[in-house]
This record gives C-alpha cells, sequence and structure tokens, in this order.
C-alpha cells in the first residue's frame, strides 16, 4: 500500500458508534450481550450438528457452516471494536486493517452463496422429495459449500489488492467502527471511480446472481407448496421457508443498502447503523430464526443437557 506522509504514525483510527455518554454506554454493553448471544448460539448450532449423528443431513450441514460463518464474521468486527472502546486507544494497524478487509469481505462473499444453496436445498427437498438423497447428498453440499468459501475469498483478495494500491495522504479517520472498504474510500487521494465500478460488479456477482437464483428457488416451493394436499406439509414447508426468507431479506437488503449506493448519498450514519444491523444482530438471529427453534435441534439440545444431568448425578 502506498502511505505518504507517514513519518508521524501510519495507522488508522476508527472513530466507533459509541461515546461515553450514558446512553451509548448502554448500547455498548447491548451490543456486548448481543454478541456474547451469537457466539453462543452460533457455537452451539455448530457443535450439535457434529455431535448427533442424525444432523448430518444436507440441510444442518450447510446451517452449520452459515453459523461458522457468522462466528467468524462478528469475532472479526466485535472484539477490536470492544477494546478500543474500553481502552480508549482506537488506532489499527495497517496489517491489522487488511487482515479486516480480506476476512470481513470473504465472509459475506461465502455467505451470500451459501444462501443460495440453502435456497436451491429447500427447492430441491420440497419440489423433488423423492429424488432429494440423490440430488442432493452430502458430497455434492460439501462441495457446493467449498464453493461458496472459495467464491467469498476470491472476492475478498480482489477488494483487498485493490485497496493495497490506494494512496492514504489525508485524514487517516475511519468513519466506521472496522475497516470498511466505503469508509476507505473517503480517506484516499487516489483516482477512486475504477474501484468504485469494480465494487458494483462484484456486488452484482456476489449480491444480484445469488438472489436471483433465492428468487426463482423460493418461487418455485411457494408455487409447490400451495399445490400440497396435506395441510401439515404445507405449514411445515410454509414455516421453513418463511425462516429462510426473514434471513435473506435481512442480509440482502442491508448489504445492497451499504455497497450498491454511489458514494454521493452515502452518509457515514446510516453506514454505521446499517453495518451494525448485519455484522452484530444478524449472526445472533440467524441461529434463531434458521435452527434453535427446530424440533430436530431442540431434541439435540435437550438429549446433551440430559446426559450432562445425568453424569452429574452420578457423579
Amino acid at each position: 500500500m502506498e502511505w505518504e506522509n507517514q513519518t508521524f504514525n501510519p495507522d488508522f483510527i476508527l472513530m466507533g458508534i459509541f461515546n461515553y455518554m450514558p446512553t451509548h454506554i448502554f448500547l455498548f454493553s447491548l451490543v456486548l450481550g448481543i454478541f456474547t448471544m451469537a457466539l453462543l448460539a452460533n457455537t452451539l448450532m455448530v457443535l450439535l450438528i457434529y455431535l448427533d449423528t442424525r444432523l448430518h443431513t444436507p440441510m444442518y450441514f450447510l446451517l452449520s457452516q452459515l453459523s461458522l460463518m457468522d462466528l467468524m464474521l462478528i469475532c472479526t468486527t466485535v472484539p477490536k471494536m470492544a477494546h478500543s472502546y474500553l481502552s480508549g486507544r482506537k488506532s489499527i494497524s495497517v496489517a491489522g486493517c487488511e487482515a479486516q478487509i480480506f476476512l470481513y469481505v470473504s465472509l459475506l462473499g461465502a455467505e451470500c452463496f451459501l444462501l443460495a444453496v440453502m435456497a436451491y436445498d429447500r427447492y430441491v427437498a420440497i419440489c423433488y422429495p423423492l429424488q432429494y438423497h440423490s440430488l442432493m447428498n452430502l458430497k455434492l453440499c460439501g462441495l457446493l459449500a467449498a464453493s461458496s468459501w472459495f467464491l467469498g475469498a476470491f472476492d475478498g483478495i480482489v477488494e483487498l489488492a485493490a485497496t493495497l494500491s490506494f494512496s492514504y495522504c489525508g485524514s487517516r479517520e475511519i468513519a466506521q467502527f472496522f475497516c470498511d472498504v466505503p469508509a476507505l474510500l473517503h480517506l484516499s487521494c487516489t483516482d477512486t471511480s475504477t474501484f468504485e465500478t469494480l465494487i458494483f460488479i462484484c456486488c452484482v456477482v456476489m449480491l444480484l446472481l445469488p438472489l436471483s437464483l433465492i428468487i426463482i428457488s423460493y418461487t418455485r416451493v411457494i408455487i409447490t407448496v400451495i399445490r400440497m394436499s396435506s395441510g401439515e406439509g404445507r405449514h411445515k414447508a410454509f414455516t421453513t421457508c418463511t425462516s429462510h426468507l426473514i434471513v435473506v431479506g435481512m442480509y440482502y437488503g442491508a448489504a445492497m443498502f451499504i455497497y450498491m449506493r454511489p458514494n454521493s448519498n452515502r452518509s457515514p450514519t446510516q453506514d454505521k447503523m446499517v453495518s451494525t444491523f448485519y455484522t452484530i444482530l444478524t449472526p445472533m438471529l440467524n441461529p434463531l430464526i434458521y435452527s434453535l427453534r427446530n424440533k430436530d435441534v431442540a431434541k439435540t439440545f435437550s438429549k446433551v443437557l440430559g446426559k450432562r444431568k445425568f453424569r452429574e448425578q452420578i457423579g
């Protein structure tokens, strides 16, 4: 990265989202609570799916990958934000900023593709139930999940490489609580118009294409559900699809708001609020919406708790 006038301090300054007013102290405590819940819920989901062989199915394997991505995403931003707030040291090194950019962009991209794979999985399960195990076996499921990780990492490398080529010769204050690419563009003294076009193209590939697949899949699913003769089957399928669509709406809506708007329409305050929503709140909501209210997961959780209580009693 081309750095100029850095003899004093090459680090960036994360301005954060909170000050030390009582209201902001309460909001910071709330964010820490949400972070803790997201950490525990997603870790629990990964462990439960790993421990119970009954959950070794394509749908739950994909859910475990989603929980792992959410776990890594929230750990990429919140710990640094909390450390900066509690210590009062808001600086972040160039290497730390680069690491945040790569992990953050990679995980967002991977999750975009994974949500599309999950939509396809539900489409096959509901529209072609008899052929489901042949069309969506664990080997194919693993390949699709690995492809999601790979495509997300590729997007992270592309955006990081482009960001590394910029010169930052003015203010080093990032109007965010983490190193976000759009916020960094405002600090560059290099012409970033070509890179903004690249971001838009990446967003089309990483957001609009998977979203189109999701819309097509769920359109077919809804048509199939409406035609079902069984009321119980219709209710179960509709409940599952509704949960998925809620997550898709929250995730894609927020991501498109951040990355597909022109810089002239950007507001740092709005960007902070929306970024907080899908980097902190969504990782907590995903396991609650998708999995922990699922009967199979609830049974596994009760089984694990029952074994622990039994061991405590005989111990």
